[in-house]
């Protein structure tokens, strides 16, 4: 058994959405554990200052683990690593010099950190009392372990994607959300939150230990070298800063969002963050595994100089990332409450925050599609070595979500149509704290906006066709409206039917809804001859979890 699990871990994927689906698997899985990370959470503490404290406390690691990590990520180094596999030694050598820069200047970074700690607190969360910023502090300073573990995973993830040992890279979340989880149930009634901080360095390190095995056996474990060649320093930054700066963009945002939400009522940093985890399940599902699958193979095909081949790869990635997008985005958006009572009504968690939550869902997952595009497109200009494009556009519409986050807030203050319109619309009157949901708005908005734009430039850039997504775009967008008009539907007709006062009632109403619009939009799909589904269906058929493993051939990497 061990060694079939070994073997498991060893075997190559080769097609894409084979790698995709592969993925998409243990993504589901390890949201999972996710939401049931959540549940416990808002069961243990509901929509409350401490876990406001919780949440906050991942601001700087995560900053700092996106700031550096992202310097020598996968999608930035596989091009790197690709190019050298021909002759092993100089992949190692490669390999080395890197790990080397890296480890000492994540380590570096995070003592800085840990001693500007109390004066970093009042930037994450301004709005907090004294006493919270104290316990912030604590926490932050424990997680600075994580980003310089997630940050070697991430580094030991180019070999093993390189490799195409999609397995250990799928299986790292997993365990990350495993070490959590084991610090809400035995670290937390131990050493209170600072049992949560603690669960979030265990977490991180089986993410870092599964990759080890790989990298053993196909001998790439890294070696500290004081021969470094600052030349393919040079060239490894050059490429993958402007990536550093588009991701770092977006945390800030993400930080400015907390800070904001530190002024609104207790419990605003929690609702923003547990709506914020539930759209990003479909995110990781979909977008993620379709761009993490796509890379390697559009590096290749890049480097080769098969233009064709790599625009047709992005198209169909890009097509399958729409094709699943659209109907979980509208089915997030119809059963956005009963998602939110399913996952997190328990405990302390109860409708108010329920219905906060759902509302702020629901504008969340309008840019779910949008989400999942940008990281494929990004990743597409990457594999071309194109870094310019995807840093201007993505910081300028960092920046615009920025400003429209205050323009809402500031609206929603001082307008009452705007503020009656909008509680009337999600349901959230004489709610308290619904200024929260401007964050998602804006959000929403401009991740709209950065597709349009990114997609505009990137078709422009690799001559692709206007109607390139023409039938997808339209065969999903009916198939998904129909699908959510009969899953609301039946939401009337389950209501009768369950007491949706109970975990059972309202996860069969949302349930079976869902079901149902489902095979609704299956069928109009079949109908309209959906090139999609046609293509999903042989995938799935294709039992690539069975599949005989590929040997490694040289000149395909």
């Amino acid at each position: 058994m061990i060694e079939r699990l070994f073997r498991t871990l060893h075997q190559e994927i080769s097609g894409l959405h084979e790698a995709a689906y592969l993925l998409g698997v243990f993504a589901l899985l390890s949201k999972i554990l996710a939401l049931l990370r959540d549940r416990l959470l808002a069961h243990n503490f509901g929509a409350s200052e401490m876990l406001d404290i919780y949440y906050a406390a991942f601001r700087i690691p995560d900053f700092i683990y996106i700031s550096l990590a992202s310097l020598v990520a996968s999608a930035v180094l596989i091009p790197f690593i690709v190019e050298r596999l021909d002759k092993k030694e100089d992949a190692q050598r490669f390999f080395n010099n890197i790990f080397t820069i890296f480890f000492f200047a994540i380590v570096l970074v995070s003592v800085i950190v840990f001693i500007a700690m109390p004066a970093l607190s009042n930037i994450v969360v301004p709005g907090l009392s004294p006493e919270a910023k104290t316990q912030l502090t604590l926490l932050s300073r424990i997680m600075l372990l994580s980003p310089i573990l997630l940050g070697l995973s991430g580094l030991f993830a180019s070999i093993t994607q390189a490799l195409r040992r999609f397995f250990v890279y799928a299986l790292s979340p997993v365990l990350y959300n495993v070490g959590i989880i084991a610090g809400i149930i035995f670290l937390y009634p131990i050493w209170g939150l600072a049992g949560l901080a603690y669960g979030v360095v265990f977490g991180a390190l089986l993410h870092v230990l599964i990759q080890i095995p790989v990298l053993l056996k196909q001998g790439f474990f890294p070696r500290f070298t004081l021969r470094i060649d600052m030349k393919e320093i040079k060239r490894v930054l050059t490429l993958s800063l402007p990536r550093t700066l588009t991701l770092s963009v977006h945390h800030l945002t993400l930080l400015v969002f907390v800070a904001i939400a530190s002024f609104m009522e207790e419990g605003s940093i929690s609702i923003f963050n547990f709506s914020f985890n539930l759209q990003s399940v479909p995110l990781s599902i979909i977008g993620v595994s379709y761009s993490v699958a796509a890379f390697p193979t559009l590096a290749r095909l890049f480097s080769n100089g098969e233009r064709d081949a790599f625009v047709s790869k992005v198209l169909s990635a890009l097509r399958h990332i729409i094709f699943w997008s659209f109907p979980v985005m509208v089915l997030f958006i119809v059963l956005r409450a009963q998602i939110v009572r399913v996952v997190l009504g328990t405990g302390e968690f109860g409708w108010p925050e329920t219905r906060l939550t759902a509302a702020a869902l629901a504008l969340f997952s309008v840019s779910v599609i949008a989400q999942s595009a940008i990281l494929l497109l990004v990743r597409g200009y990457y594999a071309a070595g194109h870094t310019r494009a995807p840093l201007i556009i993505n910081v300028t519409s960092s920046l615009l979500i920025v400003v429209l986050a205050f323009f809402f807030i500031n609206l929603f203050n001082t307008n009452d149509f705007f503020v009656h319109f909008i509680e009337s619309l999600f349901r959230i009157s004489f709610v308290g704290g619904t200024a929260i949901i401007m964050l998602p708005l804006a959000f929403s908005l401009g991740t709209l906006l950065n597709v349009i734009v990114l997609w505009h430039f990137f078709r422009k850039q690799f001559n692709i066709a206007k109607t390139a997504l023409g039938n997808t775009l339209r065969h999903s967008f009916y198939s998904s409206v129909f699908m959510g008009f009969v899953a609301h539907q039946f939401l009337k007709v389950f209501d009768d039917m369950f007491d949706i006062n109970t975990f059972w009632g309202i996860f069969l109403q949302g349930f079976l809804s869902g079901l149902i619009g489902i095979v609704a939009g299956i069928l109009l799909l079949r109908l309209l001859g959906n090139k999609e589904i046609k293509e999903a269906g042989r995938s799935l058929h294709h039992r690539f979890w069975k599949s005989k493993p590929i040997a490694p051939d040289q000149s395909e990497l």
